[in-house]
């Protein structure tokens, strides 16, 4: 898939707030991800210069290709943000046009802007003219049930200039409840003509193949199906590719991967902050082994690496997997 020049591939790492910050986002790059999405950032965090928003749009060169993306409802600011953006190490800007949580919705950013096309319009456009990069927008089937307008909405997001577009098959009403429906996602590739990434309930290979087939988009985009679980990326291409689904990792390489991601997460926050995020993390790593909820019990309880750690390997050693 092209997006503008930029060669993106056809499995993306999607954006999550509280996520997809540098060290996953390497992670997934080197397990086989090929375009990158951070965390999404507000225009207007970096227009009145927050310290804590410039820290989200960090990025690695072997990150690349990367996307930023950026949430807000004023042309004007969103276009200010894209030029002050103009010289940072990245390739693609999004526009966050499908978040669901009520604090972004509540100010008309995120997926309250499907409930006005225009003003997104206006906004994509601004955008556009703005950032001298490729400009995509992420947006979702409709607000709610009685609003289901991605096809329409995605019409005035190519006109507007828009590069790319990535749909998730839910209303924001839906959250993340409920199936995504993908034949959104289908009817939205046959009435444009950029690339249409799809987004929905991506949790193994076999679900990136049927995703393809089912809406002919041209990649699909993994989110919640990658946390705990960064080797999702290259197991989908090996199945594309071969049609092979790949064995589970075993617990001792996931405990290789918490290990390396805690390693990360230190030198990028320091111990504190690394082990408080490191929790959730390991909770995802470890579910679906044996006693994993007595295991998250205890690690919810660590206030340091290295007892962390020791509980990880008395879980380890006490523990009998089948699998390996």
């Amino acid at each position: 898939m092209k997006i503008g020049n930029i060669d993106a591939g056809r499995v993306a790492l999607g954006p999550m707030a509280g996520v997809t910050d540098m060290p996953f986002r390497l992670l997934c790059k080197e397990q086989g991800a090929d375009l990158i999405y951070s965390e999404m950032v507000s225009a207007k965090g970096i227009h009145y210069n927050n310290r804590n928003t410039a820290e989200l749009l960090r990025c690695d060169e072997t990150e690349r290709p990367v996307a930023i993306q950026l949430f807000g409802s004023e042309p004007d600011i969103m276009a200010e943000t894209a030029e002050r953006l103009k010289n940072r190490n990245f390739d693609i800007l999004d526009i966050n046009m499908g978040c669901p949580v009520p604090k972004v919705v509540n100010n008309g950013e995120g997926s309250a802007l499907m409930k006005d096309p225009e003003l997104a319009g206006r906004i994509v456009e601004a955008v556009v003219k703005a950032a001298g990069r490729p400009v995509t927008v992420k947006f979702r089937k409709g607000f709610d049930g009685d609003h289901i307008n991605a096809v329409e909405f995605a019409k005035v997001i190519e006109s507007a200039g828009a590069s790319a577009i990535a749909v998730h098959g839910r209303t924001r009403e839906q959250y993340y409840s409920g199936r995504a429906d993908w034949d959104i996602i289908a009817r939205v590739k046959e009435a444009v003509s950029i690339p249409v990434i799809g987004n929905g309930d991506i949790f193994t290979p076999r679900d990136a193949r049927e995703m393809f087939e089912r809406t002919g988009c041209d990649a699909v985009m993994v989110a919640r199906g990658c946390q705990g679980n960064p080797w999702i990326f290259g197991q989908i291409k090996q199945y594309l590719d071969t049609g092979i689904e790949p064995a589970k990792p075993s617990f001792s390489e996931v405990f290789t991967m918490i290990r390396r991601h805690m390693a990360m997460l230190e030198e990028y926050k320091g111990e504190d902050t690394a082990v408080r995020e490191m929790r959730k993390h390991v909770a995802w790593y470890t579910e679906g082994f044996p006693y994993s909820a007595k295991l998250r019990g205890r690690i919810n309880l660590c206030a340091t690496r290295e007892a962390m750690f020791d509980e990880l390997e008395r879980y380890a050693s006490s523990t009998r997997f089948e699998t390996e």
